[in-house]
């Protein structure tokens, strides 16, 4: 199976299942955007979708005196929707764009401006304080996508400006967050060309890499790509540190045990009453059973206590009996 067809596949895994009682910790507000959002910059920004929300613009050749139509290049075509749904959907694009973007032809230089980071916005706000960008900054920085900064990798790699929204903690389907997050680190390991851009590494077949992996097809629909290849950060949203191959989850008991590290990364969000151990465990039941992980503590003591009684009046009665 090729990469385009693992791709598919994901596509069909991911089902959508609703799950109810999402619990959001207290200190994380929940964002109340919806899909009826107006922008007050929506008369300014259609400037810009104009040309940058289709494949195709027009355009004036005053030398030539004629209307020219042109094909925008696929990595300047920013959605209208994918955008108005986005973190960012409030914002004017010349708030992180240069306005001289309004002139056309735009002037070359501005091909090199210098693009915010989240930390230009994000860092030391205190309305931003819950988020904690500053430790996430201080968790990739020693993961090894920031190894990757003098090849052109940035946070904008994995989070399109344009596109990007917090999906985790504000969804009430599991298996369209797992599909979203699990896309993210797929735009560029399932796609060479994207993938060659920053290493001179050959190409990775995803499939192949993972066969040690049982079932495969279902904990690639379960779970996401960071629950194995991030260190758990239970002070950040989303762990962003990701691990060197060789320091990726490769244990069953990891997650299969009653303390699985699931309940610390893809279950983190549910309610602390939702995340109890063992068979109570009501996360793993309902959105999806894990083997190993409702086990009940309670019960293993006592099955080890009649284990052992049994074996007691065995040796006493071979005691006797001698």
């Amino acid at each position: 199976m090729d990469l385009l067809n693992f791709r598919l596949l994901l596509s069909f895994l991911f089902i959508p299942v609703p799950f109810s009682a999402y619990g959001f910790s207290p200190e994380v507000p929940a964002l109340q955007d919806t899909v009826s959002f107006v922008s007050p910059f929506h008369e300014d920004n259609e400037k810009c979708f104009r040309c940058h929300g289709q494949t195709k613009y027009e355009y004036t050749n005053e030398a030539l005196g004629k209307q020219i139509n042109a094909i925008m290049c696929s990595e300047r075509v920013m959605a209208r929707d994918e955008f108005y749904e986005s973190n960012h959907k409030s914002f004017s694009c010349s708030d992180c764009h240069s306005p001289d973007y309004v002139n056309f032809p735009h002037p070359g230089e501005l091909r090199m401006e210098v693009k915010y980071n989240c930390l230009d916005c994000h860092g030391g706000d205190d309305s931003f304080s819950s988020f904690d960008f500053e430790e996430i900054d201080t968790d990739y920085r020693q993961s090894t996508h920031s190894m990757l900064e003098e090849e052109g990798f940035s946070c904008w790699k994995c989070h399109d400006p344009h596109s990007y929204k917090i999906n985790i903690r504000d969804s009430k389907n599991l298996k369209e967050t797992i599909l979203y997050d699990n896309t993210i680190c797929l735009d560029c390991h399932s796609d060479f060309s994207r993938f060659q851009l920053l290493t001179e590494r050959e190409e990775i077949n995803i499939l192949q890499k993972h066969e040690w992996l049982p079932n495969q097809a279902s904990h690639f629909a379960s779970v996401r790509c960071i629950e194995c290849h991030t260190r758990i950060n239970d002070s950040i949203l989303v762990s962003h540190l990701i691990m060197p191959k060789e320091e990726a989850v490769r244990r069953c008991n990891e997650c299969h045990s009653s303390n699985s590290l699931l309940m610390a990364s893809l279950y983190k969000f549910q309610s602390r009453e939702q995340r109890r151990d063992g068979f109570l465990n009501g996360i793993i039941l309902n959105e999806s059973y894990v083997i190993g992980a409702n086990r009940n503590v309670y019960l293993n003591n006592i099955s080890i206590a009649i284990f052992a009684i049994v074996i007691l009046i065995i040796i006493i009665h071979m005691v006797f009996r001698i």
